[in-house]
């Protein structure tokens, strides 16, 4: 499985773990998204009716955690990560809004198409997500 996220993603979580409320929120993507088959990833809100090619909102972290926006593709056993935010805090918010999440699935697709996406892959010590531009 491949992962990828767009530049939001990569920002926002960059600012949330450098915020100590938020420290675990690196771990709970590592835990979840990380060497899982795509039938373990499938689980959470659907947002569109597709088999192929889910758009899921996850929660990470129990009901108070996270949420985490992601467009799985089967047929290539890719993961784009699109966006992450907090339920509560500081940063928190209850949820985005309908129209930022079909902002995001075009987004998504876009940057499929002009590989404007970021590569994630665990450091050697498995404990902190790196990033690659893949442009």
């Amino acid at each position: 499985m491949e992962i990828y996220s767009l530049e939001e993603f990569k920002v926002e979580l960059e600012k949330l773990v450098s915020n100590k409320s938020y420290k675990t929120l690196q771990q709970e993507i590592i835990d979840y998204f990380f060497n899982k088959s795509t039938s373990e990833l499938c689980s959470g809100s659907r947002l569109n009716n597709s088999d192929d090619t889910p758009y899921i909102k996850k929660r990470l972290g129990g009901r108070g955690g996270f949420r985490c926006y992601f467009l799985l593709i089967i047929k290539d056993d890719s993961l784009y990560l699109m966006y992450v935010h907090p339920k509560t805090g500081s940063m928190g918010i209850d949820n985005i809004t309908d129209e930022s999440k079909a902002y995001l699935y075009k987004k998504v697709l876009k940057c499929i198409k002009s590989k404007d996406l970021y590569k994630l892959e665990l450091t050697e010590s498995g404990k902190e997500i790196t990033f690659y531009k893949i442009s």
